[in-house]
């Protein structure tokens, strides 16, 4: 398809960096996403995963092959085209190029056409099709939101005198409940578990580095199909030697906030596209609405939920708690009876832990889940015996008590459930791009 103009090689560029070329010759490498025609003229709209651009082809300054390849493009085509960027404030992204040539890589066939039309398809066919369907532009905002809110955890991190310390993915023991766990052959009839969170090894790299975070792939073998929940999620982690209660709750608001804020200023196109209301995100502010799990059962009590003291809070429960806030809810102290061994109890209520989650407004629900953990050695001991623990899997966590034992904590940040607040997705499973729930494992 390549024309018999000589054209000297111009510039390769990236769509997004059109506003850079304005008035130059360039080349830009992409997918079809859209066509339109109109007489002796085509619009063909390049897609190169960085953005989208319309191109102007006009039959009078092409050769006839280059032209007519162009009109017969098929969606998902792939081809590289040459023309010069003109600003044209009406277009995508306010760029247009004039086409000047063009190259086909492969055409889509017309009997097994791109099978995601601009038709309404349902969820599970989206699903089943989910390698193809992060090429529209809702998905591929939300995973660009994604990337930048992943980039904003480490930049925090990183230039918070935090240093990435990973934690293994497979486990001997539970970090939590052990019904939640998914079991592994090993070698030589050994099982062992796919994490569920890196924090008893982070506890440990607390101690040796001082502020830590691991960040990975963690895995709840809950048996749930809300909106809220995958079986495979990415979660951050930060973990604080000579930290209490009020430093974790300190530190997990500012992260929250520099996100937002990162998200704010680098990924406003990407959250007009997912038509969400921006105007929520700029009155999260400092400092969160803070209540004690007592204040919070009376006030969900008086809104109508039949939760009495003791229990934990579901997921109705979360979201009428966050309603008429602006900023996520900071609910601290809960029931020992309900949080996992490791916490460490209240002084003044022993019968309290020194837990802390962050509830997202808007039916999103727990984004952070964390708190101070027990630094006392005999307290630790009595808890895994309560809690019907093998000693001898967590002997190496009790060393952590033995020698040189500090008041710490932490808490972890859920990537998924975070995405689907600031995007304002319905779901989970389009915050990730291939998602693992109980029903799909594919593709």
């Amino acid at each position: 398809m390549s024309s018999e103009l000589n054209i000297e090689s111009p510039a390769r560029i990236n769509v997004a960096d059109a506003s850079k070329h304005a008035g130059e010759l360039v080349e830009i490498r992409g997918w079809l996403y859209n066509l339109r025609k109109s007489g002796k003229i085509v619009f063909p709209i390049i897609r190169d995963g960085s953005g989208l651009m319309q191109c102007v082809a006009v039959k009078s300054n092409l050769p006839e092959p280059v032209f007519e390849t162009l009109k017969n493009l098929t969606q998902e085509s792939s081809f590289t085209i040459k023309g010069t960027v003109r600003a044209e404030p009406r277009a995508i992204g306010g760029y247009e190029l004039d086409v000047a040539d063009a190259q086909l890589v492969q055409r889509v066939s017309e009997e097994h056409p791109y099978p995601i039309t601009p038709k309404d398809h349902g969820i599970e066919f989206l699903m089943d099709h989910r390698h193809l369907w992060l090429r529209s532009r809702r998905q591929h905002a939300a995973i660009r939101v994604r990337h930048e809110i992943v980039k904003g955890i480490r930049d925090y991190f990183d230039s918070h005198g935090f240093v990435l310390v990973d934690t293994p993915i497979f486990t001997p023991a539970a970090c939590e409940g052990s019904t939640t766990l998914f079991e592994v052959d090993y070698f030589e009839d050994e099982k062992v578990y796919l994490t569920q969170s890196g924090q008893l090894y982070n506890e440990a790299n607390a101690m040796a580095f001082g502020k830590v975070y691991c960040f990975g792939p963690t895995f709840r073998a809950e048996k749930s199909k809300t909106r809220r929940h995958l079986t495979e999620f990415w979660m951050v982690e930060p973990e604080i030697a000579f930290a209490d209660l009020e430093e974790i709750k300190r530190v997990a608001e500012e992260l929250i906030l520099y996100l937002i804020s990162r998200v704010l200023e680098n990924r406003k196109e990407e959250l007009k596209v997912l038509e969400r209301d921006i105007a929520k995100l700029e009155a999260v502010h400092a400092p969160f609405p803070r209540m004690s799990y007592d204040e919070a059962v009376k006030l969900l009590q008086s809104r109508g939920s039949e939760i009495q003291w003791g229990g934990d809070f579901g997921n109705a429960d979360e979201t009428l708690l966050a309603q008429g806030f602006e900023s996520p809810v900071i609910v601290d102290r809960y029931p020992a009876e309900i949080k996992a061994f490791y916490f460490q109890p209240d002084e003044q209520r022993p019968e309290l832990a020194l837990g802390v989650d962050i509830i997202a407004p808007d039916g999103y629900g727990e984004i952070v889940g964390g708190g101070q953990r027990i630094h006392d050695l005999a307290l630790l001991e009595q808890r895994l015996v309560e809690h019907n623990l093998p000693r001898e899997a967590f002997e190496w966590y009790l060393d952590i008590r033995r020698f040189g034992s500090v008041p710490h904590g932490g808490f972890g940040l859920g990537v998924e459930r975070f995405v689907a607040w600031v995007c304002n997705l319905e779901h989970v499973r389009e915050t990730i791009p291939y998602p693992r729930m109980l029903y799909r494992t594919r593709p």
